[in-house]
């Protein structure tokens, strides 16, 4: 089949075309320049004999170095884009074109010596400096071009630090062609630097200069880039920054300027918890290593929030093999992917053996199966139905999944010889008021009571709201304000203690190295947060001014919700671990024989969906307190 010709370009024609005359141009301006420089610029003191060879070797020279230009592609070049290749393609053809220049020369000689020995640097100097212009004017005007239209157009930024990361990202912005961004200000604690600049950049004065820079430069985006500092620190300039309505964006951390990884799509936008104004809580990383690496780790609710962070940092651990175990397919294959794009490279060392199960923790026969073929050595139990006001709804469902699904997971556990079992729990089963937090409790009670009985160690590991994770605030937050408002909170009073989802974890897997069996681990989370702070600071932290551009509704306390959580129950008391922010609550104790028995009959009424199961749940969980 007879291929389709090229259209013929007239554009690119003519281009190559002006290109190519003004080559020509450029050498015979070279050719005789060299001989003038030479002479300091005085014609009438030029020998004849030096420019007679010139002029007759002035057609060749034309034809050869034209030849030489497109062989290193100087015709074909995207000059628009022009970078290192192709300077250095310019003066490799320049050096060439003037090596041939002088071999050429000597057969056009009438003496001995055809020009002055300065000539052919002369000329090589000239027609580099020639063609360079042709060729890199271009991008240069249409740089200038893009930098005007950004300054009309573009973002008006502030910069906060003048370190290291701070200058990296000012000059990937500053040098592009491409960036919307223009950066009108830099901020800095450090008084040795006000008035200085940084890429032509002033730095204005100190923190207390964010307020007034961002009115006088009209600032439409605060960039943090202080990778350093700490978490109360960083609260401190944000408190400033969130006044300005400017959206507000910061590396993720320090470890991208050690990895020389900053750069302007590092950039993330600065979340609520960096307002929390508590450093995130550290962990021994070898007493975790020490009891993960090569053991058999179960996880159960691997898809959810806590479940697959678990996953990520325990696969950082190198277990001996991981198994994710859900009922939700969608979430557990997204993990599955993650996790082995990250450690399927078997010849760097980091190959992990992963396994992937869809099972429902209500199921005895499957999660025996399961435990009898893989034998784990380690269970975290993460599945579990969690949403306050979907279980006030269906408190059957609650009552079967997270009671009955922990006891046959627990059971399972205890029979075929994990070492550990740690259940994830709530400050909601402290004192509760909504059936969730009721069923976590009696788990709690469960893994307490089983620890009395069997080899393995079972612990519960209670903590707050967890930042970002599916149900939250934040996520909601976030879409009701893309949609242009109202956010709604549910009490103006309402307050909560939170946490980030790698903080959770980190609790979570220094809990397992702790365990001795029995215990419920705390995390001291620092003060209670406002929700309705938290809306406040987020409208604000996305360039919205509160109640103006993004209004706030109350809607009143939800089915099962109270305005404050607990950690402790006053029983239970408090003792510290080796990790000043994790604390031990000593087990309540109970009349097992009648717990079982309430079990059994709780069992009963779950699965003939009586109609209100929750005054049983009160006779097991005397301290749950609920409307009628």
């Amino acid at each position: 089949m007879k291929k389709d010709k090229k259209p013929f370009n007239v554009k690119l024609f003519y281009r190559r075309t002006s290109l190519i005359i003004y080559d020509i141009i450029s050498i015979i301006f070279a050719s005789y320049m060299a001989v003038l420089i030479r002479y300091e610029f005085h014609i009438d003191t030029i020998p004849a004999h030096f420019l007679d060879p010139i002029t007759r070797f002035l057609p060749v020279n034309i034809l050869l170095t034209l030849f030489i230009f497109y062989f290193f592609r100087l015709y074909h070049s995207l000059w628009a884009f022009a970078g290192e290749t192709e300077l250095q393609n310019v003066v490799m053809s320049c050096v060439i074109s003037a090596v041939l220049n002088s071999v050429g020369l000597q057969f056009f000689k009438t003496v001995q010596q055809p020009v002055p020995k300065s000539y052919y640097f002369l000329y090589m100097f000239v027609l580099i400096s020639m063609i360079f212009v042709s060729r890199f004017s271009y991008r240069f005007l249409r740089s200038q071009k893009h930098k005007q239209q950004n300054k009309k157009n573009g973002i008006s930024v502030m910069v906060i630090g003048a370190g290291e990361a701070a200058n990296v990202i000012i000059k990937e912005i500053v040098n592009s062609n491409f960036s919307t961004m223009v950066i009108r200000c830099i901020i800095d604690d450090d008084k040795g630097k006000w008035g200085r600049y940084i890429q032509g950049i002033k730095v204005a004065g100190g923190r207390d200069k964010i307020i007034e820079c961002a009115d006088i430069y009209d600032i439409d985006e605060i960039i943090v880039a202080m990778p350093s500092i700490s978490r109360s620190e960083l609260r401190k300039v944000l408190e400033i920054c969130k006044e300005t309505s400017c959206k507000l964006r910061s590396l993720p951390g320090m470890y991208q300027l050690v990895n020389g990884e900053v750069n302007v799509s590092k950039l993330r936008d600065i979340e609520v918890e960096d307002l929390l104004g508590r450093d995130p809580i550290s962990v021994d990383i070898d007493s975790i290593l020490g009891y993960v690496q090569n053991k058999t780790v179960l996880v159960t609710g691997a898809g959810g929030s806590i479940g697959s962070e678990l996953c990520r940092q325990i696969a950082a651990h190198k277990p001996k093999q991981l198994i994710i175990l859900d009922i939700y397919e969608n979430s557990v294959y997204d993990i599955q992917q993650e996790l082995k794009r990250k450690y399927s490279d078997e010849d760097s060392g980091s190959h992990l053996d992963l396994v992937v199960l869809i099972a429902s923790v209500r199921n005895t026969n499957r999660i025996n199966w399961i435990f009898e073929h893989y034998k784990p050595d380690i269970v975290y139990h993460a599945a579990a139905h969690k949403h306050v006001p979907l279980m006030e709804d269906s408190p059957n469902e609650a009552v079967k999944n997270n009671v009955f699904g922990t006891w046959k997971t627990a059971q399972a556990a205890a029979f075929y010889g994990a070492k550990k079992f740690v259940l994830i729990s709530t400050d909601k089963a402290v004192n509760p008021t909504n059936i969730m937090g009721a069923s976590k409790r009696i788990c709690e009670m469960i893994i307490q009571t089983f620890n009395n009985h069997y080899e393995t160690e079972f612990v519960a590991v209670r903590f707050g709201n967890v930042l970002g994770s599916n149900g939250s605030v934040i996520p909601l937050f976030r879409k009701q304000i893309m949609k242009g408002g109202p956010v709604t909170v549910t009490h103006p009073d309402i307050i909560r203690y939170f946490m980030t989802i790698p903080e959770a974890v980190s609790l979570v897997l220094q809990a397992g190295a702790y365990a001795r069996g029995g215990e419920i681990f705390v995390l001291d989370m620092g003060e209670p947060v406002r929700i309705l702070d938290l809306a406040e600071n987020l409208i604000r932290l996305s360039g919205y001014r509160v109640g103006e551009d993004i209004k706030i509704e109350f809607t009143g306390l939800r089915p099962g919700e109270k305005l404050y959580e607990e950690l402790l129950m006053d029983e239970e008391g408090l003792k510290e671990t080796a990790n000043k922010l994790i604390h031990v609550g000593k087990p309540i104790e109970l009349d097992e024989m009648k717990f079982f028995a309430q079990l059994k009959k709780l069992k009963e009424e779950s699965r003939e969906e009586v109609t209100d199961i929750r005054p049983l749940v009160k006779e097991i969980v005397p301290t749950y307190h609920y409307k009628d």
